[in-house]
C-alpha cells in the first residue's frame, strides 16, 4: 500500500500521470526516513527540512501540513503495510500539481508516501570492503538547490553507473571549485588526528539529517575538533579515516580510496554514540 494525498492505494494500482511534474520536470522534493521498531527517527529534523525545501522551490505549503498531520500519514501507510511495530524505509515525496510546462500553472502540491520493510532496527557498523574513488565527469554546482533532496538526481544516477562499471562501492563528488563535496548517497567526513572535517553547505553538499546528528555528537566529544571546511582531493589520501553518513545506514566507513586503506576506529565510536542517542530519543 502507498499513501497518495491521504488515501491508501494498492501499490500496483498507484499510477501517476505522464504530466506529473515530479516525473516530467523533477519538480518534487522528498525525504528518506528510517523507522525503527515503529518509531520514526529524527522526525522533527525531517519535517523542518521538508518545509524549508518546499519554501526554497516556491511550493505552497498547505495549512494541513503540520508536523502531526504528516506523522500520522506516515503511520497510516506503515499500518496499511503491517509495519506498525517493525523497521522500515519511508519515502515521503511532495510534488507540485500538474499543469504548465517549465512554468507551473500554480504552486499547489500533492504528497506520496511509500514504505519498505527493513531488518536493521539499530545502526550497525559495516566492516566489509568499501572502495571509493572520485567521479570527475560532472560536477556539483554549489548553490542552495544542491543542498536539497529533489527529483533532479541524474548526476547521482550516472555516477552510480560509473561506480558499478568500475567495481566501486561508491563515488565521491566534486563541486565546480574542485572541492570534494559528498558521496553519492550521503555526506562525507574526514578524520585526521584530532580533527574531523566535513564540507560546509556552501560547498554544495546535501543538508543531511544524519550529517546534523553526527556533527552534534562530535561537538560533545572533547578530544575531537569539528571543522566544516572545504576538502581537497589531496587531503583524502592523507586522512586517517573517511566515512559516509545517511539516515538509513548511519555511518558507512570507507575502507579504501585508490591505494590508501583506512581504519574505522572513530566511525565505530561515533556509531555507538549514535545508537545511544537513538535509544534516548
Amino acid at each position: 500500500m502507498v499513501n497518495i494525498n491521504g488515501t491508501l492505494v494498492v501499490t500496483d494500482e498507484a499510477n501517476i500521470s505522464l504530466n506529473n511534474r515530479g516525473f516530467a520536470y523533477g519538480d518534487a522534493v522528498f525525504e528518506t526516513i528510517k523507522v525503527s521498531n515503529g518509531k520514526i527517527l529524527f522526525w522533527e529534523d525531517h519535517y523542518f527540512r521538508l518545509m524549508a525545501s518546499m519554501r526554497i522551490v516556491r511550493m505552497d505549503i498547505p495549512m494541513s501540513f503540520t508536523l502531526e498531520f504528516l506523522e500520522n500519514e506516515v503511520f497510516k501507510v506503515l499500518e496499511g503495510n503491517s509495519l506498525s511495530n517493525k523497521s522500515a524505509r519511508v519515502k515521503l515525496t511532495v510534488a507540485r500539481v500538474e499543469g504548465g510546462l517549465y512554468a507551473p500553472n500554480n504552486n499547489d502540491v500533492n504528497f506520496y508516501i511509500s514504505v519498505s520493510e527493513r531488518s536493521d532496527a539499530t545502526y550497525l557498523l559495516a566492516e566489509d570492503a568499501y572502495n571509493v574513488d572520485l567521479y570527475k565527469d560532472n560536477y556539483v554546482s554549489p548553490t542552495i538547490l544542491s543542498t536539497l533532496k529533489t527529483n533532479n538526481k541524474v548526476l547521482n544516477v550516472i555516477a552510480s553507473v560509473y561506480a558499478k562499471e568500475n567495481q566501486l562501492e561508491n563515488c565521491l563528488l566534486l563541486n565546480t571549485n574542485k572541492s570534494v563535496v559528498e558521496a553519492l548517497n550521503g555526506n562525507l567526513f574526514l578524520v585526521k588526528g584530532s580533527v574531523i572535517k566535513t564540507p560546509p553547505l556552501t560547498d554544495g553538499c546535501l543538508k543531511g539529517i544524519m550529517r546534523k546528528q553526527i556533527i552534534d555528537i562530535i561537538k560533545l566529544i572533547p578530544e575531537f575538533t569539528l571543522e566544516e571546511a572545504s576538502i581537497s582531493p589531496f587531503e583524502l589520501q592523507k586522512a586517517d579515516e573517511l566515512f559516509i553518513t545517511n539516515v538509513m545506514v548511519g555511518i558507512q566507513p570507507i575502507s579504501k580510496y585508490r591505494k590508501k586503506s583506512f581504519s574505522n576506529t572513530v566511525a565505530k565510536n561515533l556509531l555507538a554514540k549514535l545508537n545511544v542517542k537513538v535509544r534516548l530519543s
